[in-house]
């Protein structure tokens, strides 16, 4: 048995069917995938954006801190030992002085109490 032409025809046309009908399922596939590929490269170039303003704004902070925050640390360490020793010293001489008031008292209290006799 010979196939005709129209035949022919018609199993092309049923095959192209068939074809076309497994290829557009495969083609909206493969443009969603095209479209989120699309999405996901617009997300990267939003990540690298956001990752190089997070970089700039590091540098930023570590300059601050370098030249402010480093350089008042500084003076105040320089500042404190001496401040501390001084007022160590005031501590000693308070203490001292504190001593002296009390003992002053006493005697202040005595003679007040002697004069108070005498007159």
């Amino acid at each position: 048995m010979a196939l005709t032409n129209e035949d022919l025809l018609a199993i092309s046309q049923l095959l192209d069917t068939k074809l076309d009908a497994r290829l557009k399922p495969m083609e909206s596939d493969i443009r969603s995938i095209r479209d989120e590929q699309i999405l996901m490269r617009d997300e990267q170039r939003r990540f690298r954006d956001e990752l190089n303003a997070l970089r700039d704004e590091q540098k930023r902070i570590r300059l601050i801190i370098e030249n402010d925050v480093l350089r008042a640390i500084s003076i105040l360490a320089e500042n404190y030992l001496p401040a501390a020793k001084r007022y160590e010293s005031a501590a000693e001489q308070i203490h001292a002085m504190q001593t002296d008031i009390d003992i002053m008292k006493k005697v202040i209290a005595d003679h007040s109490e002697k004069l108070k006799r005498i007159s």
